[in-house]
């Protein structure tokens, strides 16, 4: 296919001349939204619109041509040459779209009229929603050029770790044709491991012998590369692996594997849905690497096959599920959501990641007839797969696989997972926390450090208490950061405060919680600055190591105090453990105090964590990455800033402005001036067409001003 992002026009309010070609727009790039909206209190009236999309193209070689449009939030309706060409009424599945009988030799124009209003007539909308829905053509476009006969589809999966099976579909215009095509099994290094021949439209099976598991620890792909005559080839890539939910627990490769996971929204700040494919695969390292997650759910619509690949690559499992927030509407809503579900299946079938299709929309009331249409459409197209659906009722009506249950019943002081005799019908089948916690304990980055330390610790008690009950499958908690939302939500300021990062994914105290559940890198967070005025009377009472060593040894002022190893958290693979504070804290007027906290891992120390008064305040920014590629479209970097203190803790009360400037081959996303929340923040940039160097520069004042160099590439 080629990629069909540059060269766009937009228009905020669509008009049928706009759609000739007449009139002066915007030039714009995709992804793209249809309105930049602010961080805080962000008016979800300000992205509804009926707007326009246009682009002039000229033919490649082909016969057929198609249109694609990953993410069209959310009616998009298409026009070729001013034809009505089709329609599609959801935005977070790709539209696919022949439009061969409406181009002509030279000059083309597609134009697309984009309906970004909360329309009751598709799913989500119809009721309130708990997020905002944005809008734009917020995906890549293709434009995709083929022969009268070519392969339409391709799905491959594996019954075992060393079979593929693999179904091909043909769509041909030329009356007789045959059926017959080649498919070969490709791995890593593009060596032939297997091939045979097949007709499609059946199955055809490829023993791999020597096969290698996709696993988390060792996500490894292959390629499917399917040749009809020689005139057309089509690639997939997949993994060896299977996947099963049982009564107990899920089981992945045969091999009892619990997930630990955060459910995901696919909104930034600013720009909403709109970003590159390289900030959609840094949520996918943040989740993987830094938050030592085995799984996430994309909650609550299908995300970016972007985000998608990276799990694949990098061995995050991954529960998708079809748009939809509480409402059920009639029943050409209800026909929506059944095609929504097989568009669902069929774009994101060959993801080993995948390993649960959600055909409920999230935390509705039971509805067995129309439950049982969207199960059967998963179950048909993808006979590898088991279903769930999310729902907060206990005893709810069960027709999926797994009985996926937001569990919200822990407030700190009573357990945390119910246990699943008294939630699900059918103690036979899989089961598994989706959400927990969340509106239950909203924490702010600025908050003080009991209720940070608070929220990390209902996370790590409702995990040790699925693990305890010996049949939750896993934990989905809610959620991996702040977003935006409906004013019948969240704050004042309308945002979520529900993760464990902020917006900018910059980690509150409950992300170590996450962290430190891995054996990759050391973890030790200390959940107090060990500063009394941040306490009532002065009495700091328990603080908490989270940490994945064996003990942590405290030192105050160079001298050995205690060790600590002790956990209440027997189930988790790392718990949490309480310091009695006041037993070490010196009394007022003693001179400064130094604490350091030694990890001891196999006997050697493998982290250190000092905490101490100092004023020695300096600005930290992380970019997502300095080497950006333009190309196909624009590229992005995230860029995450903190202000630390000199042993590089953050420093939540320090709230200051913060400048962003950027010069060179790149723009500033949003806006020029911030605050530092927390004493945290962040920006994007964007690259702008061409090479070169880019530079941002970020001041804040009595603060050294921090520089950071970006190399853009043309690719």
């Amino acid at each position: 296919m080629i990629a069909f992002n540059n060269g766009w026009e937009f228009v905020p309010e669509w008009t049928d001349a706009f759609g000739r070609g007449e009139g002066a727009a915007q030039a714009v790039r995709l992804p793209h939204t249809v309105k930049e909206v602010p961080l805080h209190a962000v008016d979800e009236k300000a992205y509804q619109a009926v707007s326009g999309y246009r682009k002039r193209f000229t033919l490649p070689a082909g016969k057929r041509f198609f249109l694609q449009l990953d993410g069209a939030a959310h009616i998009a309706t298409v026009y070729v040459n001013g034809r009505e060409i089709g329609r599609h009424n959801t935005g977070y599945t790709a539209y696919r779209v022949e439009i061969t009988d409406a181009v002509r030799p030279g000059e083309n124009l597609v134009a697309v009229k984009l309906d970004s209003t909360e329309n009751p007539a598709t799913p989500p909308f119809g009721f309130v929603i708990d997020y905002l829905t944005y809008g734009g053509l917020y995906r890549p476009a293709w434009l995709d050029a083929k022969g009268e006969d070519y392969i339409s589809d391709v799905f491959v999966y594996t019954p075992d770790l060393h079979t593929a099976a693999v179904q091909v579909t043909l769509d041909q215009k030329t009356a007789g044709a045959g059926n017959a095509v080649d498919v070969r099994i490709l791995d890593a290094a593009g060596h032939a491991v297997a091939q045979g021949q097949g007709a499609a439209g059946g199955e055809i099976r490829l023993d791999v012998p020597g096969a290698q598991a996709w696993d988390l620890d060792h996500p490894t792909l292959y390629t499917c590369e399917v040749t009809l005559r020689d005139a057309d080839v089509k690639t997939v890539v997949f993994g060896f692996r299977t996947a099963e939910f049982k009564a107990d627990a899920f089981y992945l490769n045969g091999k009892k594997t619990y997930l630990r996971g955060l459910n995901r929204h696919q909104s930034y700040p600013y720009t909403g849905y709109a970003v590159s494919d390289s900030l959609q695969v840094e949520d996918a390292r943040i989740l993987k690497e830094e938050l030592g997650c085995t799984a996430v759910r994309t909650s609550h619509y299908p995300q970016s096959h972007a985000f998608i690949d990276a799990c694949d690559r990098m061995g995050l499992l991954v529960f998708t599920e079809i748009p939809g927030w509480q409402h059920i509407g009639d029943e050409s809503w209800k026909l929506q959501a059944v095609e929504n579900t097989k568009e669902m299946v069929l774009q994101y079938r060959n993801h080993p990641s995948i390993v649960l299709w959600g055909v409920r929309i999230n935390e509705s009331l039971d509805d067995d007839e129309f439950y049982a249409r969207t199960n059967a459409a998963a179950h048909a197209l993808d006979p590898s797969r088991q279903t769930s659906g999310v729902r907060y009722l206990q005893k709810s009506s069960l027709l999926e696989d797994v009985y996926a249950f937001n569990d919200f019943s822990h407030t700190g002081n009573n357990p945390g997972a119910l246990p699943k005799a008294q939630v699900t019908p059918d103690r036979s089948k899989g089961f598994l926390i989706s959400e927990n916690n969340g509106h239950m304990f909203p924490t702010k980055s600025f908050d003080n450090w009991a209720r940070l330390q608070e929220h990390a610790l209902r996370h790590a008690r409702v995990h040790n208490d699925a693990l305890q009950d010996g049949e939750h499958a896993g934990c989905f908690s809610w959620c991996m950061f702040d977003y935006p939302t409906h004013k019948d939500f969240g704050s004042g300021d309308r945002i979520c405060y529900h993760g464990v990062m902020d917006a900018f994914r910059n980690p509150k105290l409950a992300a170590a919680f996450y962290a430190s559940q891995q054996d990759e890198k050391p973890v030790l967070e200390v959940t107090s600055s060990m500063d009394i005025g941040d306490y009532p009377a002065s009495v700091i009472g328990d603080v908490w190591l989270l940490t994945n060593a064996d003990r942590v040894d405290l030192y105050k002022n160079d001298r050995f105090v205690a060790s600590f190893s002790e956990t209440p958290f027997a189930n988790l693979p790392h718990g949490p453990m309480p310091m009695k504070a006041e037993n070490f804290i010196s009394e007022w007027g003693d001179r400064v105090t130094e604490w350091r906290f030694d990890a001891v891992k196999d006997g050697k120390v493998v982290k250190s964590v000092t905490k101490a008064a100092n004023c020695a305040l300096r600005l930290e920014a992380t970019p997502s990455a300095t080497l950006l590629t333009e190309g196909d479209t624009y590229d992005m970097a995230a860029v995450r800033v903190r202000i630390v203190d000199k042993w590089g803790h953050t420093t939540p009360f320090v709230q200051p402005p913060l400048l962003f400037e950027v010069t060179g081959a790149a723009q500033l996303v949003g806006p020029a001036a911030a605050t530092a929340e927390g004493g945290m923040g962040g920006t994007y940039i964007r690259t702008v067409g061409r090479a070169g160097k880019a530079t941002l520069t970020i001041r804040c004042p009595g603060l050294e001003t921090v520089s950071i160099a970006f190399d853009v590439n043309q690719k």
